[in-house]
């Protein structure tokens, strides 16, 4: 596979996989616009798109590690505090952050395959980049901004949780639902943010594990140049995206990413519906 294209996922992941705008929305729609194009050496096999994206994903995957990594260095601790029997607030939001992993866990192992298959197509992709857009707005602007982590509940954990199985359609976007319904609940931006990025490294380790699966079971297990690659550039560009967006977000609102998500869904389905 030529390494413009490999470059150019890379980054494309990098950018959407903690934006509020849906990283897999925008990886199907590249794989459809190289598929369309007729594109010299994009005729690789299932098995090596598998790896390109389980690589991507792992870049990902090591870039919020990094971002949040004192974060997880208190959740290690409070989780092993709480195995001897000392609750600590860290140990708390581990254990919320669990919580709120497992019903997308859940729903994901059993149904993931009838949802590639269903629900992969544009016009999917497009009104669930612009409804999610505009409920990301409506969360943002009513809601009041009081809340911080040290506030969440079980209760408020799971319901993240559950708003997050929403982002297993392409074009709902994972962060993006996640922080929507922490607005709801009034935690502030960046705290949504936060939570929102502590959640994403189950989700990826799960998506990764069911994606390492499917790839030893291929008997395809060749990690080549190209996939190293890409998980490098998706580790520099996923860094910087986390490091601008958490910065905006300490400041400003939404309301860029939700315009963003109303003019890509909209010329989406008028793409599909219109032409």
């Amino acid at each position: 596979m030529p390494l413009l294209h490999i470059v150019i996922l890379a980054i494309i992941q990098g950018i959407t996989e903690f934006l509020p705008i849906s990283s897999s929305g925008h990886l199907v729609l590249a794989w459809h616009g190289f598929d369309s194009l007729n594109l010299d050496g994009i005729e690789e096999s299932a098995g090596d798109r598998l790896t390109l994206d389980i690589a991507v994903h792992v870049g990902t995957l090591l870039a919020v590690c990094v971002y949040v990594r004192r974060d997880l260095w208190q959740i290690g601790g409070g989780m092993a505090r709480l195995a001897i029997g000392r609750w600590t607030p860290a140990g708390r939001l581990g254990v919320l952050i669990v919580l709120g992993s497992l019903p997308l866990i859940a729903v994901g192992g059993l149904f993931m395959d009838q949802i590639s298959q269903h629900l992969r197509s544009t016009a999917v992709i497009g009104w669930a980049t612009l409804g999610f857009g505009l409920l990301l707005y409506a969360a943002d602007r009513s809601a009041m901004t009081l809340r911080r982590l040290d506030h969440m509940t079980v209760r408020a954990g799971l319901i993240i949780g559950f708003a997050q199985v929403l982002a297993l359609i392409p074009g709902t976007s994972r962060s993006g639902i996640t922080m929507t319904a922490a607005r709801f609940l009034g935690f502030e931006r960046v705290e949504a943010a936060r939570f929102s990025l502590l959640l994403a490294i189950p989700a990826i380790l799960g998506a990764g594990a069911l994606a390492g699966l499917e790839l030893y079971e291929s008997g395809d297990l060749l990690l080549g140049f190209e996939a190293l690659v890409g998980g490098a550039v998706a580790f520099v560009v996923a860094l910087i995206s986390i490091l601008l967006m958490v910065g905006w977000l300490r400041r400003a609102s939404f309301t860029p990413f939700v315009v963003y998500r109303i003019v890509l869904g909209a010329g989406l389905l008028w793409w599909v519906y219109g032409t």
